[in-house]
């Protein structure tokens, strides 16, 4: 094979060269356990319902349905179609499709039509000696067909794609992520709005209890069994127990703003029906991820990932642009005085170019750009590394406080029954005159707290129920 052969051979071979790291990747330290720093054991509190952990099984994508609930299900919905977070991250990453698609055009040839027409009047004095003297005003038809070809000798095209297809890759996390991030809000707004639902139903049933107890403390003051100032002890503890009402109200307002949000409408809107706390459950079996799964799944790590991969395709095109590139291009076309004859003999023309710049001097400027995405590129690396660290902490506090929640209702259980129990046996006794106002007083304040906790305790397992269903990536 002639040498003539061998150099348009060798350039095509060239053509598939891309510098820079192919596949980068960062050194990752695994937990030991699935659950890190948190037990595997089946959760199973005495005064509720237990959660089995099932280690490997994946996460379901429709994970709200394990709480039960339709009305919950509905609002999920709802919001999957309309919410605005979830739109904007749906349009970036049409957004970010489009530029790899328009990056990728960038690498192929490039071909452009033209026709241009021109009417002038020349001097009959500057005219050519050759031409016709006579002639001075004239029509010119140009039409050309241009062809110009960036030969990617060094895979700068190629590293400017890759790095186009990793920013949509990562925006394609990034809606992932963003539909995880507005159901695991919703859900936890739900439950936050059951919870203080339901605390208004304890304070209200607080102070219907005060007023009770402060209506008999008033018959026995008419007959001289207690004096005013037990009366107005009881007064005060009434007013105590109207005035947490107020600030319930305000939250569960709150709450209701942020359900409209989330399903796209203004608050002062009509919500569609809400769960109560009992309509609400605690999921029976959650599952936990392996280590290696979690990493594979997990959208905000895939999104780190992506981006370390783009960083590394920048520094491939860093690199190239410090080295020769080759330009093609080709031109054919007809001129003529008459629109008809552009392609008659004599009047095409044509050109075939070909050229190779070498940079030589920018003032250092190449030189720092190249070190600059090397440096983007260990930033990437560390970004992903804590995103990975960062999930394994957030399944362990998941974890942990899944735990913590069921001994905290098995206590807060006990207290509330055990509050009940001794404002019903105060109650009387001071009915009898056994005991004083002050014992009363003191028995139904724990039992308004014991309600109010016993709540409280109940909505903490859901919401950490949600809370490891998002630290898993929110659904597989």
């Amino acid at each position: 094979m002639s040498a003539r052969r061998l150099i348009p051979l060798a350039v095509l071979l060239a053509g598939g060269c891309t510098l820079g790291p192919r596949d980068p990747h960062a050194a990752l330290s695994l937990p030991p356990t699935p659950a890190g720093n948190a037990s595997l054991a089946p959760i199973a509190p005495a005064s509720g319902p237990a959660q089995a952990l099932n280690v490997g099984e994946a996460v379901p994508a429709d994970w709200w349905r394990r709480f039960g609930s339709a009305r919950l299900d509905a609002l999920v919905d709802r919001a999957l179609a309309a919410n605005n977070d979830i739109a904007t991250a749906d349009a970036t990453l049409r957004q970010a499709r489009e530029q790899a698609k328009a990056t990728a055009g960038g690498t192929l040839p490039q071909i452009d039509a033209g026709y241009q027409v021109e009417r002038a009047r020349a001097s009959a004095t500057i005219s050519p000696p050759l031409a016709n003297p006579d002639v001075t005003l004239y029509t010119l038809h140009t039409a050309q067909l241009s062809v110009s070809y960036p030969l990617d000798l060094f895979g700068a095209g190629r590293s400017k794609v890759a790095s186009a297809r990793a920013a949509a890759q990562v925006q394609r996390q990034r809606l992932a992520a963003a539909r995880t991030t507005v159901v695991a809000n919703l859900v936890l707004a739900v439950v936050e709005q059951a919870s203080l639902a339901a605390q208004v139903d304890a304070a209200n049933e607080s102070v219907r209890a005060d007023r009770g107890i402060l209506a008999m403390m008033r018959r026995r003051q008419q007959l001289g069994a207690i004096g005013a100032a037990d009366v107005a002890a009881q007064e005060t503890a009434l007013a105590a127990a109207e005035g947490a009402l107020p600030p319930l109200a305000r939250a569960m307002a709150h709450q209701q703003a942020l359900i409209a949000a989330l399903i796209g409408i203004a608050p002062g809107n009509a919500l569609p029906p809400l769960p109560a706390l009992g309509d609400l459950h605690v999921p029976a079996d959650l599952p936990v991820a392996v280590p290696s799964e979690l990493v594979r799944h997990r959208p905000d790590i895939l999104a780190a990932e992506a981006q370390m991969k783009g960083a590394g395709a920048d520094v491939g095109a860093a690199i190239a642009a410090r080295l020769p590139s080759i330009q093609l291009s080709a031109t054919a076309g007809g001129a003529a005085t008459r629109f008809a004859e552009m392609f008659a003999d004599g009047n095409p023309f044509w050109s075939l170019i070909g050229g190779v710049t070498q940079p030589l001097f920018h003032g250092g400027a190449l030189r720092h750009q190249q070190k600059a995405a090397e440096a983007a590129l260990d930033g990437a690396r560390a970004q992903y590394r804590a995103a990975v660290i960062q999930a394994f902490v957030d399944v362990s506090d998941a974890l942990t406080g899944l735990h913590g929640d069921a001994d905290a209702l098995d206590a807060a259980a006990r207290a509330d029954a055990s509050a009940a129990r001794g404002l019903g046996f105060v109650t009387r006794q001071f009915q009898l005159g056994d005991v004083g106002t002050l014992a009363l007083l003191n028995a139904s304040a724990a039992r308004a707290q014991a309600a109010s906790q016993l709540v409280q305790a109940r909505a903490a397992r859901l919401a950490d129920s949600v809370a490891l269903f998002q630290a898993l990536g929110g659904g597989w």
